[in-house]
């Protein structure tokens, strides 16, 4: 019954809605009579544990860290220049969580460089500077988990990389 595992213990994933988070192994549970292995992961910044079926784990969009070149092509991202469009904040709002909820580093890149334009000017919302930093912390926490490093360190060395270009 058992099948290979495509993730092990000890493993960085990203979970679409959660972000970063270390597998911390699988458990036997009996669910309607139905014993299910499940995959524990930790979400250390939440301070939340996911237990997903281990069949059901890749449908539910569960993956691997992103590798050095797709971060780098997120961070290309982010070196390009805002593009925002003229509708409603409350649709922009949404179509920005549903990147930011992907788990896409390179849709969350496109959140936090449209929305970074006005981070240093008077004229951003609360909502709109909410956003910015759910999409940069999350961006980070990938960028950190790849580089070995902490979450700060990642979040400064975005907004430096973002300043130089």
């Amino acid at each position: 019954m058992t099948k290979k595992l495509e993730f092990r213990t000890g493993d960085f994933v990203v979970y679409p809605t959660h972000g970063v988070g270390k597998i911390m192994g699988t458990e036997l549970q009996e669910v309607a009579g139905t014993s299910l292995e499940l995959l524990v992961i930790d979400f250390q910044q939440d301070r939340m544990t996911l237990r997903i079926p281990v069949g059901k784990a890749r449908n539910s969009g569960l993956r691997r860290l992103s590798t050095r070149k797709q971060m780098d092509n997120a961070i290309e991202k982010l070196k390009g220049r805002a593009r925002i469009r003229r509708t409603m904040w409350s649709r922009r709002a949404q179509e920005y969580e549903a990147k930011i909820n992907s788990g896409d580093p390179i849709s969350i890149a496109e959140v936090v460089r449209d929305l970074r334009r006005n981070t240093n000017q008077g004229d951003q919302s609360f909502s709109e500077r909410q956003m910015y930093q759910a999409a940069l912390d999350r961006l980070a926490r990938e960028f950190a988990a790849i580089e070995k490093i902490d979450e700060q360190a990642a979040a400064d060395r975005l907004e430096r990389i973002m300043s130089a270009a």
